[in-house]
């Protein structure tokens, strides 16, 4: 599968009609996509230039592009809801995930955020994902393999509970851990041994409970900097002269994002000073 240049067989491409309705095929040779408004033939799409447009048989447009990650993740298979694109890149950026990386993952759900992880770290990257239930981690494999092509060699999806981790387990420590769990601070003290020192925790919990039980219990530990937690709010404008305006619906809550370091073993962290009050 190609990311650029004309259509090649085997793409995925969305087809977007004069209503922004978004259709998805896979290119091959001599095969026909069927709408109500006409046939859309392949071989009218195989060899073209992305943004071109393609006409049915009865005569309606569509513009033609291939999928980017977001619409992929947006549009596959899914056993459990995915991290939405506004967390995943929070998570890549705070998270500093960086080529070369390994990363250790648990709740690997449908593959959206394994599929940014690995596109991240690259192909000198390892990337450890786990997942407790083996529907999920199907829904995973499937969904990463049909986005790159194959199942990346530089990723090991795991079925099994972080919780039974240890060292010997995933080859020595690791830079990163994310976790997508329901109660992640059952895992707490196996991040601590698996995070080598300076290396970066992130956490995703979608409610006030989950968020004040994962922060005391890092805090607890005694081996994390102060944690920091975060929200991400998303919404589009409607540009239109001087009609210009937010647009009624948006992406807001979807889940907390928790963030630490881990620090040298036998460093005590200073105690946070919090502003006295009046």
């Amino acid at each position: 599968m190609a990311y650029s240049g004309p259509f090649e067989a085997g793409d995925r491409v969305q087809l977007t009609d004069q209503k922004r309705r978004h259709h998805t095929i896979v290119l091959e040779p001599g095969e026909s996509y069927f709408t109500h408004k006409g046939e859309i033939r392949h071989d009218d799409i195989i060899g073209a230039n992305e943004g071109s447009v393609v006409e049915s048989t009865l005569g309606e447009e569509y513009l033609c592009f291939r999928h980017l990650m977001v619409d992929h993740v947006l549009s596959m298979p899914r056993g459990a809801a995915v991290i939405y694109p506004k967390d995943t890149a929070q998570i890549l950026v705070e998270g500093d995930i960086f080529p070369g990386a390994r990363v250790l993952e648990a709740g690997a759900g449908s593959g959206a955020l394994s599929m940014a992880l690995l596109r991240a770290i690259g192909p000198t990257g390892k990337l450890i994902s786990y997942e407790i239930r083996d529907d999920h981690l199907e829904f995973a494999r499937s969904n990463v393999a049909e986005y790159f092509g194959h199942e990346p060699e530089q990723w090991d999806p795991r079925l099994g509970d972080l919780s039974e981790v240890h060292l010997d387990d995933i080859d020595g420590p690791v830079d990163r851990i994310i976790l997508d769990m329901v109660e992640p601070w059952t895992c707490i003290d196996n991040v601590s041994e698996l995070l080598r020192p300076g290396g970066v925790f992130m956490t995703y919990v979608p409610t006030v409970p989950q968020l004040m039980n994962i922060m005391e219990h890092i805090r607890d530990q005694k081996c994390f900097t102060e944690p920091r937690a975060w929200e991400t709010l998303l919404r589009e404008w409607r540009v239109e002269g001087l009609a210009t305006r937010p647009e009624h619906r948006m992406n807001a809550h979807t889940a907390f994002l928790v963030w630490a370091r881990r620090l040298a073993d036998g460093v005590t962290p200073p105690r946070p000073k919090r502003r006295a009050r009046k």
